[in-house]
């Protein structure tokens, strides 16, 4: 059923995606993010969707009293997936030549979703944040607002035939109270599930209703406006509210919630208050705005995959350049992808079957290899044995309880060899996870109980709880009352042995690792500690509180594990495949000595200020900093690979920590002996 073209909507999608894109690029001009709230932009889209399908789908219903599922579905085909496809086969060699096995495998997961128009739930389950750093390098991320849309397809006509076969006279108090309903939920949901809250339909629905009432009022042919000066009062207005969303928007503002109002009322007052012959209506209607509007679907479907992918092979880092010329190069594959993909499979004199054909093709052959992929690890036996399969899991998960759990993240933790008397325990987050595994075979040997309590991000503050930045919401499992019940189990130890690592830089300084020469895991870290009790920093908390367990137990403390800033496997491999070579490179990834010093300064100091005589102490980084390189931390040798990733020591790095962990315990022994 065709609707009048308006040329203004295909300017409000130019605003929308370039708004996408430039948040996705990530530009940075002193410490200020240009178009930090251009994540709006898929805001914007969701408005135009709801208006343009609800008005298609009630045109249909008042001229023919009934709908049809087959004409509206196969429109949908032709408009979302043949470029989908395209982009998604495009990108499978770019993943074989350049992702290690787990990243393949993510890879292939996101693939396989998308294409089921379920990839909301799958980035949502497997805790990627939207607009985090690691999620610039899943290249189909985007497609969550795909999968949202397509879920609202599938639901909202039938929902909208059944309402007006029985309920005609209400639709639009449905449509309201689905608005509201909705946006309750979202502004609920943003502060208390932020990451469920911004995937899912339930939440995003109000946005695409907003354009159904517009699309009711209008097909109703309820009367607009004919004061030109309140019209274009009204219009600039809303284009003000999407100009102030975009710009000051950012990653603190709670989303989608009331606060998301100020976008979704802005394009409403334009898709209402527009008109083409008054000053925002001719700007939107503009030549470049419509060719952008144009091809807004694939610069959205192109431009993620391109940016992913420049990022993970080490390319853009913040070269502007680079950036201007990836923006250019994807601006032209857009414009060939609408002219020779989206074009002609939109063209009705081309048959549906024949696209169907080549659509189920594409699909069968999508899904069949990235079934593939997973099945078989990624593909590890592309790499070679410097980059061996110990790398396919990260470290941290190979320590698991006799029921086949693993040990970090475990509620109450694990114990092993129980019947000893003699305890070790070892407390901190993922860096002693990462070792934890080798340790307990090692100390299992000598005779001790072993005991675990690690869980991300966490170390040991009683009397603080950790709280998302974002949302002051409290975690579960890093709070005081975690802390306070491990209190209770260490302060009755006698003569025990307790190890205490973290990755302390990141916890004191608020900020992750720059290694100033362009690996950046960036930006500030989303979480941060808060007191609930007696102590008013947690750097005191932890001295006080270690430094009382002392009197009757000895403490390891373990100094901080350098930083890499790169993925050091996934560098390795990029490096050999950009050099073309056969072999890896026997270069060495190297990070500063002098940038390791000033990154760790405060860690340094906060553990060097618990001293007595049962304080012993580990440093890694005399293991990896200044051995091969003078002034230089290296991340491997010739024949081994030091790091699971940028900061987590691998398999062979926990053989090397623990065995200057070993050294202390049999220094432990030997006094104890004495």
């Amino acid at each position: 059923m065709k609707i009048n073209y308006r040329p203004e909507i295909d300017g409000l999608r130019a605003i929308a995606v370039i708004a996408v894109i430039v948040y996705h690029i990530k530009i940075n001009i002193l410490n200020y993010e240009i178009l930090s709230g251009g994540f709006v932009g898929v805001d914007i889209f969701f408005v135009i969707s709801g208006y343009l399908i609800t008005l298609i789908i009630l045109k249909e219903l008042y001229l023919t009293g009934t709908f049809s599922f087959k004409q509206f579905y196969e429109r949908r085909v032709r408009r979302i997936l043949p470029a989908l496809l395209v982009v998604m086969l495009a990108s499978l060699p770019f993943a074989w030549i350049y992702l290690i096995p787990n990243s393949f495998v993510d890879f292939s997961k996101s693939i396989i979703y998308s294409l089921l128009f379920n990839s909301n739930f799958y980035f949502w389950s497997s805790g990627q944040e939207y607009g985090a750093d690691s999620g610039l390098l899943k290249a189909y991320l985007h497609t969550w607002s795909l999968s949202v849309e397509e879920q609202f397809y599938i639901i909202f006509p039938i929902f909208l035939l059944l309402i007006f076969k029985f309920l005609r006279k209400f639709i639009i108090y449905f449509f309201i109270l689905g608005f509201i309903t909705s946006l309750f939920v979202a502004d609920w949901g943003s502060k208390n599930y932020p990451f469920f809250n911004f995937y899912i339909l339930p939440t995003r629905g109000w946005e695409m209703l907003a354009g159904s009432i517009l699309a009711y009022f209008e097909h109703k042919r309820i009367e607009h406006n004919k004061n030109q000066i309140l019209n274009l009062l009204l219009s600039t207005i809303g284009l003000l509210l999407i100009f102030y969303s975009i710009i000051f928007f950012n990653e603190q503002t709670f989303h989608p919630s009331f606060q998301t109002l100020f976008p979704i009322i802005g394009v409403c007052l334009i898709i209402w208050f527009t008109r083409k012959d008054e000053l925002v209506g001719r700007i939107l209607s503009s030549n470049i705005f419509v060719g952008i509007g144009l091809i807004s679907y694939s610069l959205y479907l192109w431009h993620y995959p391109i940016f992913s992918f420049d990022r993970i092979i080490g390319f853009s880092d913040n070269n502007i350049s680079r950036k201007i010329f990836l923006v250019i190069f994807f601006f032209l594959v857009s414009f060939c992808s609408y002219y020779f993909v989206e074009k002609p499979a939109r063209d009705k004199s081309v048959s549906f079957k024949k696209i169907f054909t080549l659509i189920i093709f594409s699909y069968s052959l999508l899904i069949m290899f990235n079934l593939s992929v997973i099945f078989s690890n990624g593909y590890h036996n592309r790499l070679p044995n410097k980059i061996n399969k110990q790398l396919l899991e990260k470290p941290w998960k190979y320590l698991k309880d006799k029921d086949q759990t693993a040990c970090y993240g475990k509620k109450g933790g694990c114990k092993f060899n129980t019947e000893s008397e003699k305890k070790i325990y070892i407390v901190g987050d993922s860096h002693m996870a990462a070792i934890m595994y080798g340790l307990k075979e090692l100390v299992t040997r000598k005779g001790y109980q072993f005991i675990t309590s690690t869980y991300g991000d966490c170390f040991y503050y009683p009397g603080f709880n950790r709280i998302r930045i974002k949302t002051n919401i409290i975690s579960k499992e890093c709070n005081n009352n975690y802390f306070l019940d491990l209190k209770k189990k260490l302060i009755n130890e006698k003569n025990s042995i307790i190890i205490f690592g973290a990755r302390l830089p990141v916890q004191l300084s608020g900020y992750k690792f720059d290694n100033k020469e362009g690996g950046s895991e960036g930006g500030k870290w989303e979480a941060k500690f808060v007191p609930v009790g007696e102590y008013s920093s947690i750097e005191e908390s932890f001295i006080k509180e270690v430094s009382d367990l002392s009197k009757e137990n000895r403490i390891i403390l373990i100094y901080p594990v350098p930083e890499v800033g790169w993925n050091v496997p996934s560098k390795l491999w990029i490096d050999r495949k950009n050099k073309f070579r056969t072999e890896l490179s026997n270069e060495l990834i190297t990070t500063s000595f002098k940038v390791f010093e000033e990154r760790t300064k405060s860690s340094f100091e906060l553990l060097n200020k618990i001293n007595n005589k049962n304080i012993y102490r580990v440093y890694p980084h005399k293991l990896f900093c200044n051995t091969n390189i003078k002034n230089r931390c290296v991340a491997h040798d010739n024949n081994y690979i030091f790091y699971a990733d940028d900061d987590h020591p691998s398999q062979k790095g926990a053989e090397m920590i623990n065995s200057l962990i070993i050294e202390e315990i049999n220094k432990i022994e030997k006094e104890n002996f004495k």
